[in-house]
């Protein structure tokens, strides 16, 4: 006779493995993350690896403790991966990883229906100033300051496809380092890879804008599945 012990450990195993037992459901993305911004909304823009230029973007609802997904797209990143941010240089073409808030929003075209966002109207004379040198770096800019050089700036409407709606990045915004870089959006896709923002498709990028609330504080988290800029670690 077998030990009673090795009977449950078997009839355990059986009920495991027995056909049709629901599998239990893995923990939505946004659960596992050390830090969420606090808010009830958040982005997760997740790469399979660093050197990765395309991965997934997903936008969540946090209700009665629990995230659910409330849409998902491809998604784009820099043409030469991802970095953690603490440690990016401008200019490397990679997309920073970490956890930022999503100050406001702007566009070419006129924000989408139902956008609560902050939204500002790219106008001919809006700059986005990423010369180290100036006061204005990584600002906004109406029009650009004399101190900006606009060869070490972006002329925002000169982007008509990216920048038809675009979602601010608050990566080295609050208190900027130089060299650090500037102008880290979230926007419309171009014809490929980008220079460091994260880009999805067009409709996409207008659902976004419909679904963020200001008053549920929206966060987006970058990085990627494993390693030592996993998502899971911001």
């Amino acid at each position: 006779m077998r030990p009673a012990a090795a009977v449950v450990l078997a009839t355990a195993s059986l009920l495991l493995l027995a056909p049709g037992a629901p599998p239990t459901a893995a923990p939505p993305l946004p659960a596992l993350l050390a830090d969420t911004g606090g808010g009830s909304q958040l982005i997760t823009a997740q790469a399979p690896r660093t050197k990765a230029t395309s991965g997934t973007l997903t936008w969540w609802n946090l209700r009665d403790g629990t995230w659910t997904k409330a849409g998902s797209a491809p998604a784009r990143f820099g043409a030469n991966g991802l970095v953690e941010g603490g440690s990016r240089r401008q200019g490397t073409n990679t997309t920073p990883t970490g956890l930022y808030d999503l100050p406001y929003a702007f566009g070419i075209k006129a924000a989408p229906s139902g956008t609560k966002v902050a939204y500002r109207p790219v106008r001919q004379n809006s700059w986005w100033c990423q010369d180290n040198d100036s006061r204005s770096y990584n600002r906004w800019t109406e029009p650009r300051p004399a101190d900006c050089r606009a060869a070490e700036s972006e002329h925002l409407i000169s982007y008509t496809q990216q920048y038809a709606h675009a979602y601010v990045i608050a990566f080295n915004y609050a208190k900027p380092v130089r060299e650090r870089g500037a102008g880290i959006f979230l926007h419309v896709n171009g014809r490929a890879a980008t220079a460091g923002c994260v880009s999805v498709p067009a409709e996409a990028m207008r659902a976004i804008l419909a679904w963020a609330d200001p008053a549920r504080r929206p966060h987006i988290a970058i990085g990627t599945e494993s390693g030592p800029t996993a998502i899971v670690r911001y």
